[in-house]
Order: structure tokens, then sequence, then C-alpha cells
């Protein structure tokens, strides 16, 4: 059965349904070039920030900075843009940034989730119409007659507005879960790389109070030690 058929013999659900079928097809296309780009470059910011975590800190922000058009790049970089944070500051940075990111990565979803439920409905809403269409012009004494052969080709035509209904929500829902799929991945990702990213700057930003409380305070490098050898002594 060609395209032109379907559209004759599908009654009045069939342009919706086409209209669903199209929304499916663009959203599926713009969101699997979105997670075409994230997965290709995902492994290499992962790789290049681990690595500059443990030589530099400062090549932390600039590696960010380069993929900042990327999730993982924008998430990591919000907040070592801030200028100096303490932990606190930096911990609720990180948890912005990724519920937006994370939020930008379902877009689409609501789409999928409307042509799941609706494209089903209507596709049985155009049996339903087809089958009242082919019924109400048969008679009970025709049921022996040729008008009867007529009558179940009435109602094989009326079912095709439901197949295509259920074709179209079967390959969206397909792909919906898909994505799901990637982004709760995206989801074990972000938190272990905001864990991680987290405890080094924690250690990075006490060690620098550390230095600082000693430059400003150089008597009190030996203090502890004065006082030692003093109670000793007597």
């Amino acid at each position: 059965m060609t395209l032109e058929e379907i559209i004759v013999k599908g009654g009045v659900s069939i342009w919706p349904l086409l209209f669903l079928s199209v929304l499916s097809i663009a959203t599926i296309l713009e969101r699997l070039w979105f997670w075409s780009r994230v997965l290709l470059q995902e492994k290499t910011i992962l790789e290049r920030v681990a690595e500059a975590a443990q030589l530099n800190w400062s090549l932390v922000t600039k590696i960010a900075r380069e993929y900042r058009k990327h999730p993982l790049g924008n998430f990591i970089y919000s907040p070592l843009q801030l200028d100096d944070p303490d932990p606190e500051v930096f911990h609720l940075a990180l948890e912005a940034a990724a519920d937006e990111e994370l939020a930008k990565m379902r877009k689409g979803e609501k789409v999928l989730e409307v042509i799941v439920a609706l494209s089903p409905l209507l596709g049985l809403f155009g049996t339903v119409l087809g089958l009242i269409q082919a019924l109400s012009s048969i008679k009970v004494s025709d049921l022996g007659g040729s008008s009867a052969s007529g009558v179940s080709a009435g109602i094989g035509e009326s079912l095709i507005s439901t197949a295509v209904g259920l074709l179209i929500a079967i390959i969206t829902l397909s792909f919906y879960r898909l994505f799901q799929a990637l982004w709760a991945k995206r989801v074990r990702i972000f938190r272990k790389i905001g864990s991680q990213l987290e405890v080094m700057y924690r250690q990075k930003w006490f060690e620098e109070e550390i230095i600082e409380d000693l430059v400003e305070n150089p008597e009190d490098q030996f203090g502890f030690e004065s006082r030692f050898s003093t109670n000793h002594d007597s």
C-alpha cells in the first residue's frame, strides 16, 4: 500500500496523524544531532579535565572555557568562573549548573510524550468513524448480499488509521526511551565529575587558607612547638 492510498483510505484522522509523524521525525532528528555532538566530545573533555586537575587547577578553567558550548564543559566552567568562592558557594554553583544543563538535555521529550499518547487515540478515533460509516450503510436484508462484502472492505480500510497511529507511537516511544537512557547516564556522569571537582576544590581552598594564615602570622608556625618545649623543660 502506497502513501497515497493510505491518505485516501485513512479517513479524517490520517491528517493529524501525518502531522504528528512529521513532528516526531523532526524532533527525533534534532535530538539525534544533539546527542551525537554530546557523545563525541564528552570523553575528550573528561580526560583533559582529569589530567589538568592533577597538574594545575588553572588549566581546568581554561579547558572548560574551550568547551562552554558543550553541556559538560559548561557545567564544569560555571563554578570555576566565580572569583575564588568558598566551598559552599562552589557546591551551590555546581548544583545550579547541573540543573540547568540537565534540563536542556530533556528538550523535546514532552513533545515525544504527547505524540506517543495521542497517536494511538487518533488512530482509534479514525477507525471508529470508519466503522460507523461502514455499518450505517448496511441493512439486515443485505447481510447475505453483495453489499456485505463492501462493508467488510470498508471495515478493513477503517483499520488503517489505527495501524498508522500505532506505528507512529511505537517508533516515537523507542527513540524516547533511548533519549531517556542517554540522559540518565549523563546524570551519573555529572554527579561523579561534580563530586570529584568539589573534593579537589575543597582541598585546594583549605591549602590556600593555611598558607595565607602562615604568611599573615608567621609566629604561629612554630607556636605549638615552642609551647611544647617550654612545658617539657619546666
